[in-house]
Order: C-alpha cells, then structure tokens, then sequence
C-alpha cells in the first residue's frame, strides 16, 4: 500500500517536472534573440569555421541570450545576395566583400583597386580605425547593415607556367594573364602590365597546361587547391591584392539589442576574424615552402614600383572619380 501511494506521489511529481519543463521552454526561447548566419564558406574553410568561434564566444559571455544558428554552403541565401536579405530583415548575419559593397557605397570601391591596402596588418589598421569608421558609418546608412570585424581574405599573387625576370609590371608586357571575367578585374589585370585575359575558374588548369594563358593570379591556398602548381613553374608575389570581407549584422537586429549586447557581439565578431586571420596567414606562410618542394620558383619584385604603377593607372581612370578626395592618401600614410 505505501509502496503503491510512493509510486504514484513520484509519478505525480514527475510529470508535473516535465510539464512545467515543457510549459517553459517556449518562453525560454523566445527570450533569446534569433541570429541567423548565412555564408557561401565551405565547412573546411577558416570562413566557415569562424563562425563557430563567434557562436562560442557570445555562448560564453552572453549564455541564454542569443541563439547563433549557421548556414554553410550558401545553404540559406546565394552568395551575393546576403546584403539585400539583412536590408529587408531576412538575415542577421553575413560576411560581405568590398565588392558586395562597392554597388550602394561608391567610394568603397577604392578597396577593389590594387595596392591600396599593402597587407593583412595595414589592412586592419586601416579599418579599425577611422578611415573604418567613417566608412562604416556610411555603409550603414546606405546598406541597413552594420559592419563588426574586418576578416582577411588571402593576398592575391601572379602564378606563371614558365619563368620570367620580373621587377617591374614592363616585365609582365605581353603574358596573357587570366583574370575574373568582370570589367573590374580585367582592369586590375591590365593594370599590372599584362594582358588580362578573362577565362572561368574551372577552365584555367587545362588553359595554363596548354598554353592558352601564360599565367593566373589568385592567393596562394587557392593556387594548391587548384593544383596550379602542376602546371606551372613561377610564383611572382606581387601581392598586389589584399583581399578582406566584413562580418556585418543587419540594423534590424542591431537595433533591437542593448549596449551591453552590443558590445558582446562586437567582441565575438572581433574573436571569429582574429582566429580566421591567424589561421589564413600561418597556412599562407607555410604554403611558400611547399611550392618550393614542388619545383616552383618563389620569387618577389620591386613591390613599391608595381605600386606606384598600378595607383596612378587607377587615379587616371573612371574608377577614381567616386572614390572622396584625399581617401587614397589617409590610407598610403597609416601605418
């Protein structure tokens, strides 16, 4: 008899624990603030993992308050897209490029051109601080998004099937050099002094075997991805591009959070493209070595005349005449 009452006093508990659990849970959710991620990154990729990082560090100090839900492989949005979905409301978070941005903020296209940021440190020196903060300002009242970290996105290099004496961009005269298929990047190309030659990404390997170009440029973890360095037999580091995305958040999210939120969210953007940076660098320096052990010669030219080449190829051409007066100086002269 008392075992029977005992089954059916914990029997009553339980299920009013499980009721009660189930009774909160609702309310529990609802109280934390939904922060969807939307990234064409591959899951192997320092993009992607990065925002494990940045769900980790706001689980830690914001516990309960955000629920961080990430989309890989442009799962949730297409690449390119991302921008016009955080304006409408539809994401909250997304990397975005320079590219992405240079369409409703005009003078941001200063950081499409080559040579205007000279590495991964300039580059972050150059967006955390004012010239960053300006321009920020502005992408967000243009764009409805709002700009947290800088992320570094690799340095592009020239990659050559056959080895050339090259100092200078005269040396490139004549190498039909592949480039994007875009107005943008063919002028880049023909900027450093070759012959831009547009060719799809998938069609470069055999083009470089062949023959039918004389050369591609792209950061070096994409030219071993690619195998590039099968066919080929000369890496020019002309780090002529500094390539970087920009984590950003929607206005609507951002507007719905406190100062103290803000600040946490800030911190783990800063967090996700510290690790992606560290880990970008470290396997682009070690990728130098390797190409070496392949048989390639790794070779640097006279970096300050490619420079100074390509920037007044630039202040000559249409694409200078939207960039603000006295831009492109305030980033020559940080340091």
């Amino acid at each position: 008899m008392k075992t029977s009452l005992l089954r059916r006093t914990l029997l009553a508990s339980a299920s009013a624990v499980l009721l009660m659990g189930a009774l909160l849970s609702p309310a529990q959710a609802q109280n934390k603030m939904v922060l969807r991620v939307s990234t064409p990154a591959v899951p192997d990729d320092w993009h992607a993992k990065m925002w494990t990082v940045f769900k980790d560090n706001l689980e830690k100090s914001a516990p309960g308050e955000f629920d961080v839900q990430i989309n890989l492989n442009a799962s949730l949005f297409k690449q390119g897209t991302e921008p016009a979905a955080m304006a409408r409301g539809n994401l909250e978070l997304s990397s975005i490029s320079a590219f992405d941005i240079a369409k409703l903020v005009p003078e941001f296209s200063l950081f499409t051109a080559g040579y205007v940021i000279r590495d991964p440190e300039h580059q972050q020196k150059v967006f955390n601080g004012p010239i960053g903060t300006e321009l920020f300002k502005t992408v967000s009242e243009k764009m409805d998004v709002t700009p947290l970290s800088t992320v570094y996105l690799g340095t592009r290099q020239v990659n050559l099937r056959e080895v050339r004496n090259v100092r200078t961009p005269a040396d490139l005269k004549g190498v039909k050099l592949r480039m994007p298929g875009t107005k943008e990047w063919l002028f880049l190309g023909e900027a450093l002094g070759a012959t831009a030659t547009p060719l799809a990404f998938g069609e470069v390997y055999l083009g470089l075997k062949t023959g039918t170009i004389d050369g591609q440029d792209n950061p070096l973890p994409s030219v071993r991805a690619a195998k590039f360095y099968e066919v080929t037999k000369q890496i020019v580091l002309t780090s002529h591009l500094v390539d970087g995305i920009f984590i950003a958040i929607s206005n609507k999210a951002w507007g719905a959070m406190n100062a103290a939120q803000k600040q946490k969210v800030i911190a783990a953007a800063q967090a996700a493209s510290a690790y992606n940076n560290d880990n970008r660098l470290k396997e682009e320096g070690q990728l130098v070595e390797f190409f070496k052990q392949q048989g390639l010669q790794v070779t640097t030219p006279d970096v300050d005349a490619f420079r100074k080449s390509v920037q007044t190829t630039y202040q000559n051409s249409d694409y200078a005449k939207v960039w603000p007066k006295g831009l492109l100086e305030r980033v020559n002269q940080t340091k």
